[in-house]
């Protein structure tokens, strides 16, 4: 059966808004941003394993969260795209559960450490910084991200019907 635009748009918003809120709550305890950083709502990044409209929704949620939570221009635009490029390969991974979390953490690992070392000037060195965000992200997007996907897959049926 044919997933409706209202549906699709119902469910991008949704995640965008779990991401946001999500980014917030790490946000409030310090774990947002930085060379160090712990964002609990990359975690959804998993999602696109179940339902193609959390692509989409979760570059808004990035996007959003971002914007919200004072990052520099540069860190809105790349980091959002650093989620979107993360997301995509998440949904082209998506028959490989273990596969799957890898393209987040690649894209953050990539792009995030170039835009906190230039546009908000930290000290450490660019490999430093690679390895600091990508530890964030193996656990934020491997290790949350698979008890995400575990989690979800028991009643992936009953929450995202037969055609994901």
């Amino acid at each position: 059966m044919k997933q409706s635009k209202t549906t699709f748009l119902a469910q991008s918003g949704l995640i965008a808004a779990l991401y946001v809120a999500l980014t917030w709550l790490a946000n409030a305890l310090g774990l947002a941003s930085g060379d160090i950083q712990l964002r609990f709502s990359e975690a959804l990044t998993i999602l696109p394993c179940f339902l193609p409209a959390a692509v989409p929704g979760l570059f808004v949620g990035c996007l959003l969260a971002n914007l919200l939570t004072g990052a520099v221009i540069w860190d809105v635009i790349f980091g959002s795209l650093a989620t979107l490029i993360g997301a995509v390969g998440t949904r082209l991974l998506r028959k490989n559960r273990w596969l799957a979390c890898f393209p987040p953490i690649l894209s953050n690992i990539l792009i995030v450490p170039w835009v906190l070392k230039y546009a908000y000037g930290l000290p450490a060195g660019i490999f430093w910084i690679m390895l600091t965000v990508g530890i964030g992200e193996v656990l934020s997007c491997g290790l949350l991200g698979q008890l995400t996907y575990s989690a979800l897959d028991r009643r992936r049926n009953a929450l995202f019907g037969h055609n994901n």
